[in-house]
Protein backbone atom coordinates (compact mmCIF):
# COMPACT_ATOMS: atom_id res chain seq x y z
CA UNK A 1 0.00 0.00 0.00
CA UNK A 2 1.38 3.04 -0.97
CA UNK A 3 1.69 5.98 2.09
CA UNK A 4 1.80 9.71 1.69
CA UNK A 5 5.82 11.55 2.75
CA UNK A 6 6.22 14.40 5.07
CA UNK A 7 7.26 17.61 3.61
CA UNK A 8 10.84 18.35 3.78
CA UNK A 9 13.28 21.71 2.54
CA UNK A 10 14.39 21.13 -1.42
CA UNK A 11 17.67 21.62 -2.55
CA UNK A 12 18.99 24.40 -4.80
CA UNK A 13 19.48 24.11 -8.23
CA UNK A 14 23.59 24.59 -8.99
CA UNK A 15 22.64 26.80 -12.63
CA UNK A 16 19.63 28.74 -11.00
CA UNK A 17 20.29 29.35 -7.16
CA UNK A 18 16.73 30.85 -6.63
CA UNK A 19 15.51 27.59 -7.91
CA UNK A 20 14.89 25.33 -5.29
CA UNK A 21 15.34 21.80 -6.65
CA UNK A 22 18.09 19.51 -7.10
CA UNK A 23 20.32 20.02 -10.50
CA UNK A 24 21.08 17.69 -12.86
CA UNK A 25 24.42 17.13 -14.45
CA UNK A 26 25.67 18.94 -17.09
CA UNK A 27 26.76 17.68 -20.17
CA UNK A 28 30.18 18.17 -22.12
CA UNK A 29 30.87 17.51 -25.88
CA UNK A 30 32.57 14.51 -27.28
CA UNK A 31 31.88 12.01 -24.44
CA UNK A 32 28.98 11.04 -26.33
CA UNK A 33 29.00 7.13 -27.08
CA UNK A 34 25.73 5.46 -28.95
CA UNK A 35 25.82 1.85 -27.14
CA UNK A 36 25.25 -1.47 -29.36
CA UNK A 37 21.75 -2.09 -29.34
CA UNK A 38 20.75 -5.23 -27.61
CA UNK A 39 19.81 -8.45 -29.40
CA UNK A 40 16.52 -9.23 -29.55
CA UNK A 41 15.55 -12.66 -27.99
CA UNK A 42 12.35 -14.12 -26.53
CA UNK A 43 10.82 -16.36 -24.43
CA UNK A 44 11.55 -19.58 -26.68
CA UNK A 45 15.12 -18.68 -26.44
CA UNK A 46 14.88 -18.01 -22.74
CA UNK A 47 13.07 -21.91 -22.14
CA UNK A 48 15.66 -23.62 -24.53
CA UNK A 49 18.63 -22.36 -23.02
CA UNK A 50 17.69 -21.66 -19.52
CA UNK A 51 20.88 -21.62 -17.68
CA UNK A 52 21.96 -18.35 -19.97
CA UNK A 53 19.45 -16.13 -18.17
CA UNK A 54 18.79 -15.36 -14.51
CA UNK A 55 15.53 -13.88 -13.15
CA UNK A 56 15.26 -10.37 -12.02
CA UNK A 57 14.23 -10.33 -8.63
CA UNK A 58 11.08 -8.36 -8.13
CA UNK A 59 11.70 -6.22 -5.49
CA UNK A 60 14.81 -5.02 -7.58
CA UNK A 61 12.62 -4.19 -10.96
CA UNK A 62 11.34 -0.37 -10.72
CA UNK A 63 8.63 0.19 -12.90
CA UNK A 64 7.96 3.42 -15.05
CA UNK A 65 4.50 4.10 -16.86
CA UNK A 66 5.58 7.20 -19.26
CA UNK A 67 3.83 9.29 -21.99
CA UNK A 68 6.40 7.61 -23.99
CA UNK A 69 5.87 4.16 -22.63
CA UNK A 70 7.24 1.59 -20.30
CA UNK A 71 10.38 1.42 -18.93
CA UNK A 72 11.55 -1.36 -16.65
CA UNK A 73 14.33 -0.55 -14.41
CA UNK A 74 16.85 -3.08 -12.69
CA UNK A 75 18.28 -1.75 -9.89
CA UNK A 76 21.41 -3.13 -8.27
CA UNK A 77 21.74 -2.24 -4.25
CA UNK A 78 25.29 -3.71 -3.43
CA UNK A 79 26.68 -0.72 -5.54
CA UNK A 80 24.67 2.11 -3.89
CA UNK A 81 22.53 0.49 -0.81
CA UNK A 82 20.88 3.74 0.23
CA UNK A 83 20.34 5.02 -2.83
CA UNK A 84 18.80 2.02 -4.03
CA UNK A 85 16.38 1.40 -0.78
CA UNK A 86 15.45 5.94 -1.34
CA UNK A 87 13.80 5.15 -4.85
CA UNK A 88 12.01 1.98 -3.57
CA UNK A 89 10.50 3.99 -1.11
CA UNK A 90 9.06 7.06 -2.95
CA UNK A 91 7.85 4.62 -5.95
CA UNK A 92 6.13 2.70 -3.27
CA UNK A 93 4.71 5.96 -1.77
CA UNK A 94 3.24 7.32 -5.29
CA UNK A 95 4.87 10.38 -4.98
CA UNK A 96 6.55 9.88 -8.94
CA UNK A 97 3.43 9.51 -10.41
CA UNK A 98 2.61 12.59 -12.21
CA UNK A 99 5.95 14.23 -12.20
CA UNK A 100 7.58 15.72 -15.57
CA UNK A 101 10.97 14.85 -16.93
CA UNK A 102 11.93 18.46 -16.76
CA UNK A 103 15.16 18.54 -17.73
CA UNK A 104 16.20 16.41 -21.12
CA UNK A 105 19.40 17.16 -23.39
CA UNK A 106 19.08 15.29 -26.45
CA UNK A 107 22.20 13.57 -27.22
CA UNK A 108 22.75 13.15 -22.77
CA UNK A 109 20.02 12.43 -20.39
CA UNK A 110 16.65 12.86 -19.19
CA UNK A 111 15.94 14.03 -15.83
CA UNK A 112 13.32 13.70 -13.71
CA UNK A 113 11.42 13.07 -10.38
CA UNK A 114 11.08 16.81 -9.06
CA UNK A 115 8.03 16.23 -6.59
CA UNK A 116 8.88 19.75 -5.16
CA UNK A 117 7.36 21.03 -8.71
CA UNK A 118 4.46 18.47 -9.10
CA UNK A 119 3.35 18.69 -5.85
CA UNK A 120 4.53 21.48 -4.01
CA UNK A 121 6.37 19.48 -1.35
CA UNK A 122 9.65 16.97 -1.14
CA UNK A 123 9.98 13.44 -0.79
CA UNK A 124 9.97 13.94 3.07
CA UNK A 125 13.35 11.71 3.15
CA UNK A 126 16.08 12.61 3.93
CA UNK A 127 19.34 13.64 1.83
CA UNK A 128 21.96 11.02 0.65
CA UNK A 129 25.39 10.78 0.72
CA UNK A 130 27.27 10.21 -2.21
CA UNK A 131 27.56 6.57 -2.99
CA UNK A 132 29.60 7.34 -6.16
CA UNK A 133 32.13 4.12 -5.61
CA UNK A 134 31.58 0.94 -3.73
CA UNK A 135 34.14 -1.39 -2.89
CA UNK A 136 34.27 -4.68 -4.27
CA UNK A 137 35.97 -8.13 -3.52
CA UNK A 138 37.04 -9.22 -6.92
CA UNK A 139 36.86 -12.93 -5.40
CA UNK A 140 33.21 -12.48 -4.25
CA UNK A 141 31.56 -9.80 -6.98
CA UNK A 142 33.17 -10.92 -10.03
CA UNK A 143 32.75 -8.99 -13.38
CA UNK A 144 33.45 -10.48 -16.96
CA UNK A 145 35.97 -8.45 -17.87
CA UNK A 146 37.20 -6.70 -20.82
CA UNK A 147 41.02 -7.96 -21.23
CA UNK A 148 43.37 -10.11 -18.52
CA UNK A 149 41.06 -10.73 -15.72
CA UNK A 150 43.55 -9.20 -12.58
CA UNK A 151 44.09 -6.38 -14.81
CA UNK A 152 41.41 -5.20 -16.33
CA UNK A 153 39.18 -2.06 -15.62
CA UNK A 154 36.17 -2.58 -17.03
CA UNK A 155 33.83 -5.56 -17.52
CA UNK A 156 30.31 -6.64 -17.02
CA UNK A 157 28.30 -7.86 -13.94
CA UNK A 158 24.38 -8.96 -14.39
CA UNK A 159 24.58 -7.71 -17.24
CA UNK A 160 25.50 -3.62 -15.30
CA UNK A 161 28.60 -2.08 -17.02
CA UNK A 162 31.28 -1.55 -14.41
CA UNK A 163 34.71 0.11 -13.95
CA UNK A 164 37.18 -0.83 -11.30
CA UNK A 165 40.41 -0.75 -9.66
CA UNK A 166 42.18 -3.74 -10.90
CA UNK A 167 41.52 -6.87 -9.17
CA UNK A 168 45.57 -7.27 -8.85
CA UNK A 169 45.45 -4.28 -6.08
CA UNK A 170 43.13 -5.93 -3.70
CA UNK A 171 45.78 -7.95 -2.81
CA UNK A 172 47.38 -4.76 -1.12
CA UNK A 173 44.51 -3.57 0.49
CA UNK A 174 42.87 -4.56 3.94
CA UNK A 175 39.41 -5.90 2.98
CA UNK A 176 40.86 -7.49 -0.10
CA UNK A 177 38.71 -5.11 -2.30
CA UNK A 178 38.73 -2.46 -4.88
CA UNK A 179 37.24 0.75 -5.81
CA UNK A 180 34.38 -0.09 -8.46
CA UNK A 181 31.26 2.00 -10.07
CA UNK A 182 28.78 1.71 -12.49
CA UNK A 183 29.73 4.12 -15.50
CA UNK A 184 27.36 6.35 -17.02
CA UNK A 185 26.72 4.48 -20.24
CA UNK A 186 23.44 4.06 -22.31
CA UNK A 187 20.49 3.21 -20.37
CA UNK A 188 22.13 3.63 -16.79
CA UNK A 189 19.84 5.11 -14.33
CA UNK A 190 21.53 8.13 -11.60
CA UNK A 191 20.79 10.05 -9.61
CA UNK A 192 20.60 14.56 -9.43
CA UNK A 193 22.19 16.62 -7.26
CA UNK A 194 23.22 20.49 -6.33
CA UNK A 195 27.11 21.46 -6.17
CA UNK A 196 27.23 19.36 -2.80
CA UNK A 197 27.96 15.72 -3.18
CA UNK A 198 25.57 14.73 -0.44
CA UNK A 199 22.31 16.19 -1.32
CA UNK A 200 20.44 13.99 -3.83
CA UNK A 201 17.18 12.86 -2.61
CA UNK A 202 14.22 12.29 -5.05
CA UNK A 203 15.64 13.73 -8.89
CA UNK A 204 16.90 10.81 -10.85
CA UNK A 205 18.29 10.86 -14.76
CA UNK A 206 18.36 8.49 -17.56
CA UNK A 207 20.94 8.23 -19.65
CA UNK A 208 20.98 8.63 -23.51
CA UNK A 209 24.03 8.41 -24.62
CA UNK A 210 27.37 8.14 -22.71
CA UNK A 211 28.81 10.66 -20.31
CA UNK A 212 32.11 9.89 -18.72
CA UNK A 213 32.38 13.03 -16.98
CA UNK A 214 30.14 11.85 -14.50
CA UNK A 215 31.85 8.40 -13.57
CA UNK A 216 32.34 9.05 -9.65
CA UNK A 217 30.92 11.97 -9.27
CA UNK A 218 26.56 11.07 -9.30
CA UNK A 219 25.20 8.27 -7.99
CA UNK A 220 24.43 5.40 -10.39
CA UNK A 221 22.12 2.77 -8.86
CA UNK A 222 19.89 0.56 -12.07
CA UNK A 223 19.86 -0.22 -16.03
CA UNK A 224 17.18 0.14 -18.29
CA UNK A 225 16.70 -3.56 -18.90
CA UNK A 226 13.57 -2.68 -21.03
CA UNK A 227 11.99 0.23 -23.17
CA UNK A 228 15.20 2.51 -24.00
CA UNK A 229 13.64 3.29 -26.66
CA UNK A 230 11.44 5.38 -24.54
CA UNK A 231 13.87 7.05 -22.72
CA UNK A 232 15.57 8.61 -25.79
CA UNK A 233 12.12 9.34 -27.39
CA UNK A 234 11.34 11.59 -23.89
CA UNK A 235 10.68 15.17 -25.02
CA UNK A 236 14.06 17.41 -25.40
CA UNK A 237 14.12 20.94 -24.02
CA UNK A 238 14.34 23.56 -26.57
CA UNK A 239 17.67 25.59 -24.66
CA UNK A 240 21.11 24.09 -24.42
CA UNK A 241 20.49 23.20 -20.64
CA UNK A 242 17.43 20.48 -21.66
CA UNK A 243 15.10 23.39 -20.55
CA UNK A 244 12.43 25.01 -21.01
CA UNK A 245 10.37 21.67 -22.06
CA UNK A 246 6.72 23.15 -23.30
CA UNK A 247 4.14 20.04 -22.71
CA UNK A 248 7.21 17.80 -21.02
CA UNK A 249 6.69 14.22 -21.06
CA UNK A 250 5.39 13.09 -17.46
CA UNK A 251 5.79 9.71 -15.55
CA UNK A 252 2.35 8.60 -15.23
CA UNK A 253 3.16 6.29 -12.16
CA UNK A 254 6.42 4.31 -10.83
CA UNK A 255 5.85 1.41 -8.93
CA UNK A 256 8.21 -1.57 -7.25
CA UNK A 257 7.02 -5.17 -9.26
CA UNK A 258 7.03 -6.50 -6.29
CA UNK A 259 3.74 -4.64 -5.30
CA UNK A 260 1.93 -6.11 -7.79
CA UNK A 261 -0.35 -9.12 -7.18
CA UNK A 262 2.00 -12.26 -8.10
CA UNK A 263 -0.25 -12.99 -11.03
CA UNK A 264 0.35 -9.61 -12.70
CA UNK A 265 3.84 -9.35 -12.64
CA UNK A 266 5.45 -8.91 -15.60
CA UNK A 267 8.83 -11.51 -14.96
CA UNK A 268 12.29 -10.20 -16.64
CA UNK A 269 15.29 -12.14 -17.96
CA UNK A 270 18.23 -10.71 -18.42
CA UNK A 271 20.78 -12.90 -20.12
CA UNK A 272 24.13 -13.93 -18.03
CA UNK A 273 27.12 -12.18 -18.51
CA UNK A 274 29.05 -15.01 -16.67
CA UNK A 275 29.35 -17.00 -19.38
CA UNK A 276 31.57 -18.19 -22.37
CA UNK A 277 29.16 -16.03 -24.90
CA UNK A 278 30.27 -12.87 -23.20
CA UNK A 279 33.89 -13.72 -22.21
CA UNK A 280 34.34 -13.72 -26.24
CA UNK A 281 32.54 -10.64 -26.65
CA UNK A 282 34.81 -8.75 -24.18
CA UNK A 283 37.73 -10.09 -25.38
CA UNK A 284 36.80 -8.53 -28.89
CA UNK A 285 36.37 -5.48 -26.89
CA UNK A 286 39.68 -5.51 -25.55
CA UNK A 287 41.62 -6.32 -28.82
CA UNK A 288 39.40 -3.61 -30.68
CA UNK A 289 39.82 -1.13 -27.46
CA UNK A 290 36.29 -0.77 -27.03
CA UNK A 291 35.15 1.18 -24.17
CA UNK A 292 32.39 -0.91 -21.93
CA UNK A 293 29.30 1.65 -22.97
CA UNK A 294 30.10 0.75 -26.86
CA UNK A 295 29.83 -2.84 -26.24
CA UNK A 296 26.33 -4.13 -26.99
CA UNK A 297 23.91 -3.89 -24.27
CA UNK A 298 22.99 -6.87 -22.45
CA UNK A 299 19.78 -8.48 -23.62
CA UNK A 300 16.27 -8.71 -21.65
CA UNK A 301 12.60 -10.39 -22.68
CA UNK A 302 10.04 -9.57 -20.89
CA UNK A 303 7.21 -12.17 -20.06
CA UNK A 304 4.16 -10.62 -19.25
Amino acid sequence: MRVASTALASAVLVAAAACAQENGPESAAGTEASGEPASEFTMEDVNAAPDSWRKVEADNMLVFDTTKGRILIEMLPPVAPNHAEQFRMIARSGDFDGTNFHRVIDDFMAQGGDIQAAKGRSSGLPNLKGEFMFRRNPSEMTITPIGRKNEATQGLYKGFPIATQSAYLAEMTKDASVDSWIPHCPGVVSTARTNDPNSANSQFFLMRYQAAHLDKQYTAWGRVIDGFEAVRAIKAGEGQNGTPIENPDTLKEAYMVSELPEDERPVAYVQRTDTPVWAEKLQAAAESDTDICDVERVPAVIAE
